[in-house]
């Protein structure tokens, strides 16, 4: 049986092209600077306010059958933080590269869609462009929002 830590630590040593930085939980940084990115940050949990209003599928949610396997629904986001917003022309200097980081995302995630078999099915991936918050500082990134079926 997989634990909901064994998936988070399969997901941040996933390997993305052209990303400095995976933090796993332990390593989680107060703040990010220029030099570390672009970063990956496995979240357990929401930062955006804006979020909790949101529609929230399959989290924490659990079903178990009779006589049949338990099983529990977890969500996780994996934050990619690409570049402060007050850095650069804006937007548009970075838009090439969130892309092509996105891109690099997809391919990786569609290489082992079970994290290492930690998964019971494969991830439900959920793509988030847009500011994200980080520490004191709005960077642009892209939320990857995982929805995983793990046994209870």
């Amino acid at each position: 049986m997989a634990t909901f830590r064994a998936a988070l630590t399969q997901l941040s040593i996933m390997n993305i092209d052209g990303v400095r930085n995976n933090y796993d939980l332990a390593e989680l940084p107060n703040a990010l600077h220029s030099a570390q990115l672009p970063a990956l940050l496995v979240m357990p949990i929401e930062l955006e306010r804006e979020r909790l209003f949101r529609r929230r599928e399959d989290s924490l949610q659990t079903a178990a059958f009779s006589g049949g396997a338990k099983t529990i629904y977890h969500s996780a986001t994996h934050l990619l933080l690409v570049a402060p917003s007050d850095a650069g022309l804006g937007l548009r200097s970075h838009l090439p590269r969130l892309v092509d980081l996105i891109d690099g995302y997809t391919a990786a995630i569609s290489a082992d869609v079970t994290l290492g078999d930690t998964l019971l099915t494969p991830a439900r991936v959920s793509v988030e462009p847009g500011l994200h918050r980080y520490g004191e500082r709005d960077f642009y990134g892209c939320a990857f929002r995982h929805s995983w079926l793990l046994e209870a």
